[in-house]
């Protein structure tokens, strides 16, 4: 990709920013099968960013490993494979969230993360939260004062963050793990493993507290849902 006389070499997984008002100049390597590139769409207009550093920006390389890149990767993939299932109005709101992600990767490489405003910053603050959270599920000891810690928040300002939200952070992790071990349970190549073993493995000490709040939710035992989920494939 060249533009603005920077140029730079992309391979797969990476990512950079162009100018569709500027010549741009993009060439492909062909290595023998079909290659997929994610665009998207920034207006400069709605991005609270200085114009001139934008254009620094054209035709480099954008980190991506770790931190608001690694979250927005995370975000395009995730977005790409199920945007067809969601309604108009919740597609809008997770582009708004998409369109916050990209604005604070390209003002973290810009240097001018503090003015972003403040409602971007706590939107990827909260998409690292939830990134930390479905990492961490099979760690018993998880909870909202350990999610808290890790963010450097006090476990007050964790769970004001979380008002706006369906459920509460204590909620989310327990719907999250319940969610993994039912599909743990459903999966056939999985059905060497004991209830103890799927419970443990999304975070319970116990069995007993896995198979009780399994049943709260789904009002049958994990050992009934697994025989009627395997038994209907």
């Amino acid at each position: 990709m060249e533009q603005r006389r920077n140029n730079t070499l992309l391979k797969a997984g990476d990512m950079a920013v162009f100018d569709t008002s500027q010549p741009l100049e993009c060439e492909f390597q062909d290595h023998g099968r079909a290659s997929r590139v994610t665009l998207m769409r920034l207006p400069r207009s709605v991005l609270p960013l200085p114009g001139d550093g934008m254009d620094r920006l054209v035709a480099t390389p954008l980190s991506v490993r770790a931190g608001s890149g690694a979250l927005l990767t995370s975000f395009l993939a995730g977005f790409r494979a199920n945007a067809t299932q969601e309604n108009l109005p919740e597609l809008q709101r997770v582009g708004d969230t998409g369109l916050e992600l990209a604005a604070t990767l390209l003002a973290a490489h810009l240097d001018t993360s503090p003015a972003l405003p403040v409602e971007t910053r706590r939107t990827v603050l909260l998409a690292r939260i939830n990134a930390f959270i479905d990492q961490n599920l099979p760690d018993p000891d998880l909870s909202p004062a350990t999610v808290a810690a890790h963010h450097h928040i006090s476990v007050r300002l964790l769970h004001l963050m979380f008002r706006q939200e369906p459920e509460t952070v204590a909620a989310a992790i327990r719907r999250r793990r319940l969610e993994r071990g039912r599909a743990d349970l459903a999966d056939p190549r999985l059905r060497h493993r004991t209830i103890a073993e799927t419970a443990a493995r999304w975070g319970y000490r116990h069995p007993a507290d896995f198979s009780r709040a399994f049943r709260r939710a789904h009002g049958i035992s994990p050992s009934d849902y697994r025989h009627l989920a395997q038994s209907a494939d």
